[in-house]
């Protein structure tokens, strides 16, 4: 598979960029400083020279996105379904990649074309979507059980890998973990999607698929797009550090992957598939209520 040019020029332009305020503290005076904001540009993902979709992106590491974005769509399964990437020749601006499919890799344009701009909080709903995603995909395998106390770990291992977010707190991230806790990987991006396609793309890039050792790790909520996503992949464990939703739980229990949220040093809600979490002291304790949320406290 060939690649273009494109990841390597989003990558050097930078997810970050200096912008002058005027800063204000109570009892101090305001006074100019310079800050960092995150970087947000269109990218258009072409298939075969066909516009496929346009999502709202941190620039940086584009082709892995597209790769993770056709992964979740079900276009692609493995690096061997795509011939190459590379920016599309018509746009002189460089927001646009041209996927390239091998031989015999058909795909429903019809069906699959989303129109418009992807924001961060886009995503599929209803009963009908969560049926053919599972059909789709199918359930995960049993995967690995990992220990409770591992997972306290895990939340700041990935903060300390979000370099722009330290920048500019504006950046969503996805880590990926094999069973033992180690780091393998991590994305930051403007949408939680984007960084999810990334380390995807990435991981399809590194021959990892399917994911069926691993664990995924989220900064913010998950969605049922989000655990949709990881089921392309074939990730049984997934953890966030903050809420989930209702069809994301729902997703996770028929599709038989974990979903664990509110992941914030030393506590955690089990949502699904408690069986992958080994026994530690907080599962020896009954289950918080809403009310005990960290976000409420």
């Amino acid at each position: 598979m060939k690649m273009g040019s494109q990841s390597k020029q989003a990558t050097a332009s930078g997810s970050s960029s200096p912008v002058s305020v005027v800063a204000w503290e109570r009892g101090k005076s305001a006074r100019p400083r310079t800050d960092a904001v995150v970087v947000e540009e269109p990218l258009e993902i072409r298939v075969d020279t066909r516009s496929l979709a346009v999502t709202m992106r941190t620039p940086g590491h584009d082709a892995e996105l597209a790769m993770g974005y056709l992964l979740s769509e079900g276009i692609i399964r493995s690096a061997s379904d795509i011939a190459g990437i590379r920016p599309y020749p018509r746009n002189e601006f460089g927001n646009v990649l041209d996927v390239l499919l091998a031989p015999g890799v058909d795909w429903d344009a019809q069906r699959l074309t989303r129109p418009g701009v992807i924001s961060s909080s886009c995503g599929l709903c209803g009963k009908t979507t969560l049926e053919a995603v599972r059909q789709r995909f199918g359930r995960v395998q049993a995967g690995p059980v990992v220990s409770g106390e591992l997972f306290y770990t895990l939340s700041e291992r990935l903060r300390a890998a979000q370099e722009t977010f330290s920048l500019t707190g504006g950046l969503h991230a996805a880590g990926l973990f094999d069973g033992e806790g180690r780091l393998l990987m991590a994305r930051e991006d403007i949408g939680r999607h984007n960084a999810l396609d990334k380390v995807l793309g990435r991981a399809l890039l590194d021959g990892l698929l399917p994911l069926h050792r691993h664990v995924l790790l989220l900064s913010g909520r998950v969605s049922f797009e989000m655990m949709q996503k990881s089921l392309a992949a074939g990730v049984p464990i997934v953890a966030a550090v903050s809420a989930p939703s209702g069809l994301a739980v729902e997703f996770a229990k028929k599709s038989q992957q974990t979903l664990i949220g509110f992941l914030r040093n030393d506590r955690f809600n089990v949502y699904a598939g408690r069986g992958r979490v080994g026994r530690s002291r907080l599962l020896s304790r009954p289950t918080a209520s809403l009310s005990q949320h960290p976000s409420a406290r």
